[in-house]
């Protein structure tokens, strides 16, 4: 069985934290988001206290485009020689540097100063290796899973399922003090739309990307 270990690592300027998820399965691993880059040394000493070693690391998903979910694929790529995955929508975000590329514009400061508040910079980008959308098949990396496309946060942000109805969400959703969707929406309707496709899923447990694990059936009830 798929053991799962959650990453908590800080973001910049006390903002909160921010999840990656590495899943162990018969000592092979997939990471799910990277962090940011300003928590590079602690992503690597949890990573080598799991177990995670090059050779080991067999793929790396993206669940959207935002510097504190990419930050750290470019140097794990070249670090583990493994490949990143993520959706065709959101990947010039991580290729330019450009956190709105798919997005509603805000003002051209904005744009210019959060990548370099969030340290995403020129070394950061990445073209991912592997496009991936609704319902593609991950086993080849060892990970029984159903790729579930759930825009709202972003145009291309995408959900993981695994077999045993957990769900990696990425910024659809947050924990903070009670499950919501995120309070970062680009598309609210995508948004709503991709929750009511979730509840006609069999689903348990839901992996934030900001905020600790919760029910499904929590959400639903308190919404």
């Amino acid at each position: 069985m798929a053991k799962i270990k959650t990453i908590r690592l800080l973001l910049p300027f006390k903002l909160g934290s921010v999840n990656c998820y590495l899943i162990e399965n018969d000592s092979n691993y997939v990471l799910i988001d990277t962090g940011g880059s300003n928590q590079r040394t602690e992503l690597e000493r949890q990573l080598e206290n799991a177990g995670c070693k090059p050779g080991h690391l067999k793929l790396i998903v993206i669940t959207h485009g935002d510097f504190d979910h990419t930050g750290n694929a470019a140097y794990l790529r070249h670090k583990f020689a493994v490949q990143v995955a993520m959706h065709q929508c959101d990947s010039r975000m991580a290729e330019y540097g450009n956190m709105f590329a798919n997005r509603k514009k805000p003002n051209i400061l904005i744009q210019k100063i959060i990548p370099i508040l969030s340290g995403f910079g020129k070394k950061e980008r990445f073209k991912p290796d592997i496009l991936i959308e609704e319902g593609d098949d991950l086993t080849a990396y060892g990970l029984s899973v159903n790729v579930l496309s759930i825009p709202g946060h972003s145009e291309g942000s995408i959900g993981i399922l695994m077999d045993n109805s957990d769900l990696f969400c990425g910024d659809l959703f947050e924990n903070k003090e009670n499950p919501l969707l995120n309070s970062i929406m680009d598309d609210i309707a995508a948004a709503k739309a991709s929750v009511e496709k979730l509840k006609r899923l069999e689903i348990k447990t839901v992996y934030p990307g900001h905020g600790k694990p919760f029910l499904l059936k929590q959400f639903i009830n308190s919404n």
